[in-house]
This record gives structure tokens, C-alpha cells and sequence, in this order.
């Protein structure tokens, strides 16, 4: 087992998906444990699985993320982040989604909270 530990934080906004695929195939490779590589599988289902979905919204991933956590009771507002000018405005459109009951029910059937905060929405449990 490796004692790096593979943060992906830039995965997405700074790395491709197929860079990141790479990446992590790679970091499995040099010490991940098998649950690590089945965690890998399962992740990349539900990354599929979240991508659909906002595909058939005809919407972006991270904007249908920022329009889920405004549709949660007690977010005040999600903390964005923007390195640019062009992201802050493209950040907004998260502001004129409306995610119908449907959607998030699959949102968060997607991403269910960890346990103990099993009681909790996904969105308050993995809050800070």
C-alpha cells in the first residue's frame, strides 16, 4: 500500500476525464488496496450515472452540483471558488435551474450520505 494518498480535487476543472482515469489507474498500480480499485469502479458508475442525468437536463455537472446544494433546506449558499472572471459567470447559471422533485430524488439517490449521518441529506452530511 502506498502512503501517498491521490487527492483529485483538480480533476475536472484542471485535469480531462481521460487524464484522470490515467491517473488514478496508475495510482492503483503503485499500492491502492482492492477495495480502492472497487471503489474506483463504483465511483466511475456514479460519475456516469451523475453526468447522464445532467446531460439529459442539458445542463453542466458543476452547475446542476451548485443548483442541488441551493435546493437543500438550510444551504445558505454553496462556497464557489472561481480562479476567473469567466468562471463567477459561469457559476451563475447554477442560480436559474430549477431541479424538479424527480431529479433530486435521483441526486440523491446517486449520493447518499455516509454513515452515521445516515438521517441526515446527502448535502448536509457531506457539508463542513
Amino acid at each position: 500500500m502506498s502512503r501517498l494518498v491521490l487527492g483529485t480535487m483538480n480533476f475536472g476543472p484542471e485535469t480531462s476525464e481521460e487524464d484522470s482515469h490515467t491517473i488514478m489507474d496508475r495510482a492503483h498500480e503503485h499500492g491502492s488496496s482492492p477495495r480502492s480499485a472497487d471503489t474506483l469502479a463504483e465511483h466511475r458508475e456514479t460519475i456516469a450515472a451523475y453526468e447522464k442525468v445532467c446531460a439529459d437536463l442539458g445542463e453542466d455537472p458543476a452547475h446542476v452540483g451548485l443548483a442541488w446544494l441551493l435546493a437543500q433546506d438550510g444551504v445558505t449558499g454553496p462556497i464557489i471558488g472561481p480562479r476567473t472572471a469567466e468562471q463567477l459567470d459561469s457559476s451563475l447559471r447554477a442560480l436559474e435551474i430549477t431541479l424538479d422533485d424527480g431529479t433530486l430524488a435521483k441526486l440523491d439517490e446517486l449520493f447518499p450520505p455516509p454513515a452515521p449521518n445516515g438521517a441526515k441529506p446527502a448535502s448536509e452530511a457531506y457539508a463542513w
